[in-house]
This record gives structure tokens, C-alpha cells and sequence, in this order.
């Protein structure tokens, strides 16, 4: 039999890992181990992308009312401000709960940017999808959309690209027409999306006395969602406090019915009567911060009617994410 002549393989290129592009899941590895991506290197990229940052807003600005545009807010805008400021031909950066379409993003024919929030990510960092989506938008053609893609795992987050001492004071909007600047010559995909857009929003108002606090006004009954930044036992704690003396109301009528958990952060919900309006609740709304704030500063152990009321409390809380 014939002597089987030795192979020798070519050397391929050396990458580093950080040169190693984001393929398919099936696809040769590029950095040419031979292996299928997501067998090799894609193994890092899968976990980077699945696993939840459990408060993506931290550390920016108005922190509770990122929290509560992604979740409760239908229609906000809010101004960003950029580290080193904003690019040459980018008149400005802005934040939208929702866009047309539903688009990541988009680059205006003037420029300006308009960055999608509500959006679903494809990774457990919001705050590093949004990143990216900003970052392609502030480089996309005006007058296109920025569509959505999976972020690269060592990509920036928001917390790198926003000034930290930027303000952030969100608009509530009682519709969509933010969308189009000339609603006439929208085109009719945009049209219907404005106006399905519109039928569906539930009218919404951001109080003005407090930090985070949104009125909403729902066929049967109103409410406030007030998103707050304190630790979630230690708030619980004081809300039970306050809860088992009957201090936790927000006037006659008025019921704390529960919280929710929303990216890290507790959000308390009051029952409120159809006729209850923002207005109306300004003034209780702020005298019940001075409450809680003194129950907060309270760390005597609790007793069995506020352990009690605690139970209740923690019985009706729902996590959203």
C-alpha cells in the first residue's frame, strides 16, 4: 500500500478575540478553530447577550423616569444631551417612548435624532442595545430609519455616551403628533401608524410637585404610578408603616393598592376615583413624600399589624421584567 503523503496546513491568520466579527450561530467560527461560532467564541457573545442587567438606568440622570417612560408613559420626549456634546450636522438628540413603525431609531431629514425606547432588545442590557441603536443613528443618512440589530457584547452603554450632568426633564404628550414635524406630507404607512397610534394611548400626565409620579386615566378608575429610587425592602418597610396607621392614602377615596418591580426599581400604585385629577393630587402627593420620608428614616422593627400590612403589600406585587 502507498505511503500516505503528510498534509500540512496552512497558518491561518491570527485574530484576537477582540477582532472576532458576530456571525451566525452555525457558521465557521472566524477565528478559525474550525468549530461552528456558537460553539466557540459565540459561547461568550450568547451569555453577554442573555444576561439581565437588573438596573440599566442606573447612574443617569433621572434614573426613575427612564424607568417609568419605558414602562408606563404612552407618549414623552425627553432632550439628551451627549458627552462632548453632539456631532457635526446633529441638531439635536432626542428621546421618544414610541416612533413610527416602531423603528429603533431615527435620523430626521434635519439631522436630528429621535431614539426609541420602548423597543425590544435583544440582549439584557437596554442600556447597551439603546447605545448602539443611538450610535448608528447619529451616523445614518437623514431622512432614514436605524433598524434593530443585536448590540456587540463590549459595545457602550447609555451611561457612556450621556453627559452625566445632563438634565432630564421628560414632555408627556397626549398623542403622537411628535412623529411627523409636517404631518401633511407623512407618508400613509406613517399616517396609520400616527393614528393607531393615538386611539390606543391612555392619557397620562407627570406631576409637577414630585420626583417620577404619573397620573393615568383609565375607563373605570385613575391612577398614580410613582416610580421611586430607595431600596426595596427598606421601602416596603415604610410603606407598610405607613399603610398599618392608614396614612398611606392620597386622600378621601384613595387606596395604595400594591406595587410593581420595574428595571430595579419599586413602583407603588394608588387607586384613585374617576374624578381625581392630576391636580387633585398634587398637594397629597407631596405631603405623602414627607410622610414616607420619615418612615424611611425609621428602623425600629416593625410590628404585627405593619408586618401584616407588609404581606398584603407584597402579595400584590408584580415584577415586569
Amino acid at each position: 500500500m502507498a505511503k500516505k503523503r503528510p498534509q500540512t496546513k496552512a497558518k491561518r491568520p491570527q485574530i484576537t478575540d477582540g477582532e472576532i466579527p458576530v456571525v451566525g450561530a452555525r457558521e465557521p467560527c472566524p477565528c478559525g478553530s474550525g468549530r461552528r461560532y456558537k460553539a466557540c467564541h459565540g459561547r461568550a457573545a450568547a451569555h453577554a447577550a442573555t444576561e439581565l442587567v437588573h438596573r440599566p438606568f442606573e447612574g443617569l440622570p433621572g434614573e426613575c423616569d427612564w424607568v417609568a417612560l419605558r414602562e408606563l408613559v404612552p407618549a414623552a420626549t425627553v432632550g439628551l444631551t451627549l458627552k462632548g456634546g453632539l456631532p457635526e450636522g446633529v441638531p439635536a438628540v432626542t428621546l421618544a417612548t414610541v416612533l413610527p413603525m416602531a423603528w429603533p431609531a431615527l435620523r430626521r431629514d434635519d439631522g436630528s435624532v429621535l431614539l426609541g425606547l420602548q423597543n425590544d432588545t435583544s440582549s439584557g442590557d437596554i442600556s447597551r442595545d439603546l447605545a448602539d441603536t443611538l450610535q448608528r443613528a447619529l451616523e445614518a443618512e437623514p431622512g432614514t430609519p436605524v433598524q434593530g440589530r443585536r448590540a456587540p457584547a463590549d459595545g457602550p452603554r447609555l451611561q457612556d455616551l450621556l453627559d452625566p450632568e445632563g438634565a432630564f426633564e421628560p414632555e408627556v404628550h397626549s398623542g403622537f403628533e411628535f412623529w411627523v414635524p409636517d404631518p401633511e406630507n407623512a407618508t400613509p404607512d406613517v399616517t396609520a401608524s400616527l393614528e393607531r397610534a393615538n386611539a390606543a394611548a391612555i392619557p397620562t400626565v407627570k406631576l409637577q410637585g414630585v420626583d417620577a409620579a404619573y397620573w393615568c386615566e383609565t375607563p373605570e378608575k385613575n391612577h398614580l404610578r410613582w416610580v421611586m429610587p430607595h431600596a426595596e425592602e427598606q421601602l416596603l418597610d415604610a410603606l407598610a408603616r405607613l399603610h398599618a396607621a392608614g396614612r398611606s392614602s392620597l386622600g378621601e377615596g384613595t387606596r395604595l393598592v400594591g406595587s410593581f418591580r420595574a428595571h430595579g426599581l419599586t413602583v407603588p400604585v394608588w387607586d384613585l376615583p374617576s374624578g381625581v385629577t392630576a391636580e387633585d393630587v398634587e398637594k397629597p402627593a407631596a405631603e405623602f413624600a414627607e410622610r414616607l420620608a420619615a418612615a424611611l428614616a425609621t428602623d425600629a422593627p416593625l410590628t404585627v399589624d405593619e408586618r401584616r400590612a407588609r404581606g398584603g403589600l407584597t402579595n400584590r406585587q408584580v415584577t415586569l421584567n
